[in-house]
């Protein structure tokens, strides 16, 4: 008996995101339909920047050609060299710098956003021996990247921020919007 009872509370055991992250969205980053991020928020103000389940690379079977940190001639997050407790030499990042650009094999390009202001600690370099790992597991080992907010801002970056339940209403809405005719 004890055995199912065991396998019971295994099922509904959260994992580990859902037991130590609280999740934030902002839908429709930059006016553009459907492209949704997802921050993972950890008690210890660290962020993890993600793709929401919604965004259209994680719809539909895409596959990733190519995931570039390059933002631009002078800049590239691969170059994000932090040191120290205070994580010294991070560039700092606004709401919406972009972090990285993914391709997929239609020639598709989506441009990720930090959506928080903060310290970037680290990007996630195995995405791009892998791109597979941001298609499976977007909100573990397929992170874009972590930042680190400043202290004072620790509370405030969840202002311009969706949560969970606020994020599925906008989602239904904007389903419900599509199904109609026009």
């Amino acid at each position: 008996m004890d055995c199912v009872e065991q396998k019971d509370t295994e099922a509904t055991a959260p994992s580990v995101i859902d037991r130590y992250y609280t999740r934030w969205f902002r839908a429709d980053m930059k006016g553009k339909p459907c492209e949704d991020h997802c921050i993972l928020q950890h008690s210890n103000r660290l962020c993890v920047v993600t793709l929401a389940e919604t965004h259209p690379i994680l719809q539909n079977g895409r596959a990733i050609k190519s995931i570039n940190y390059q933002i631009s001639n002078c800049c590239s997050r691969l170059n994000n060299k932090v040191s120290g407790k205070s994580k010294r030499g991070g560039q700092f990042v606004t709401d919406f710098a972009p972090l990285c650009r993914i391709t997929c094999m239609d020639e598709t390009e989506y441009t990720i956003y930090s959506c928080i202001r903060g310290r970037l600690l680290e990007v996630n370099e195995s995405i791009l021996e892998t791109p597979t790992l941001l298609l499976e597991k977007p909100f573990t080992e397929g992170y874009i990247a972590v930042i680190l907010p400043k202290f004072e801002e620790s509370k405030s970056i969840t202002e311009n921020l969706l949560s969970r339940e606020e994020f599925e209403s906008v989602v239904s809405k904007r389903t419900v919007a599509q199904s109609q005719p026009s």
